[in-house]
């Protein structure tokens, strides 16, 4: 197991990570200041106050704040996303996907009851429905897209942003399908090309080139093997390197290209990062019997200045690695 990077925080900080139950998703926002977990059981996103600071060899890591964000508008959490500094979109397994804005100044260690800024509603006559992980990005035509995994009907769906805000579901733009069973995590590469999906049933990681028309019938442009049961996933800032998290082992994996994602490859590193009694206690029911999909890290994330990774699972609410000792 590679070393961990202790990080400091006061008392009800991690109380707070003691009580969140299960995880999901995470994710740095893009100003690297905050941290939101998806408290999937309690119902609510854990905004953690983040600082990371010292060189990319031996990175200091401190969180000092928290708030615990409730809403009608948040069940079963398993997907997060930033689309600016203060606005998050919630991917809920039992309903909608929800976009929100988080208060402004300190976090103050409370509570916060919000309502929406807007939906995308699920129901069985829409694209949205069972949504799980999300990911936002804006492109170089400056339209905000947001993509959303709607796990148990097997799709991957886009949807424009517009309104005056820019936060308005405008219009849906397509729908990811073909080799895609239980799509449990995404991420799109820094650059807008590659939609990378974790595909839970076939034990890999579907790519998609973002450069073409996309639809029902775009089959995968490249595949990401080895990983039991892939969860969470991202690039890193040059592209080149996407990490994923492995539900089903005590791993995050480590894949290389040189930029064009086309085509089958293994990992090049497998990299331990729980210890096997907390993997095994993971994996493992109230009543004894072992969960296989079960039981290894749920979200990772990278942070803004591509020196720490950050994950979470139901045993482990938060850890934090040195990229330098993921990278090797």
């Amino acid at each position: 197991m590679i070393p961990r990077l202790e990080f400091a925080a006061s008392q009800p900080v991690r109380a707070a990570l003691q009580a969140i139950g299960r995880t999901e998703d995470l994710r740095f926002s893009p100003d690297n200041r905050l941290l939101v977990l998806a408290g999937f059981r309690r119902r609510l996103c854990l905004v953690l106050g983040v600082r990371i600071e010292g060189p990319a060899e031996d990175p200091r890591v401190t969180v000092h704040d928290f708030l615990e964000l409730v809403s009608p508008g948040i069940g079963l959490v398993h997907g997060i996303d930033f689309l600016d500094d203060r606005t998050i979109a919630v991917g809920n397994r039992d309903g909608q996907v929800a976009l929100f804005t988080l208060p402004v100044g300190e976090l103050g260690g409370r509570r916060f009851q919000a309502e929406p800024i807007a939906t995308v509603p699920g129901s069985l006559t829409r694209w949205v429905r069972s949504p799980g992980s999300v990911a936002t990005w804006q492109g170089e035509d400056g339209v905000r897209r947001l993509l959303v995994c709607n796990n148990y009907i097997h799709t991957v769906t886009g949807h424009v942003l517009g309104g005056p805000d820019g936060f308005r579901p405008a219009r849906a733009a397509f729908l990811l399908h073909r080799g895609l069973r239980i799509p449990d995590g995404i991420t799109v590469s820094h650059d807008g090309r590659w939609i990378a999906v974790s595909s839970h049933a076939t034990h890999d990681v579907k790519l998609f080139d973002g450069s073409r028309n996309l639809g029902w019938r775009t089959s995968p442009a490249g595949v990401l093997r080895g990983a039991a049961y892939p969860h969470g996933l991202r690039f890193t800032a040059d592209d080149r390197r996407i990490l994923v998290a492995d539900a089903g082992e005590p791993l995050v994996h480590v894949y290389e290209s040189d930029g064009d994602w086309s085509g089958a490859r293994d990992s090049v590193r497998a990299v331990p990062v729980l210890d096997s009694a907390t993997f095994e206690r993971g994996r493992t029911d109230k009543a004894g019997q072992t969960n296989r999909e079960e039981g290894g890290p749920k979200g990772v994330d990278i942070d803004r200045s591509g020196r720490v990774m950050a994950l979470t699972c139901q045993e482990e609410p938060l850890a934090f690695f040195s990229m330098a000792s993921v990278a090797g």
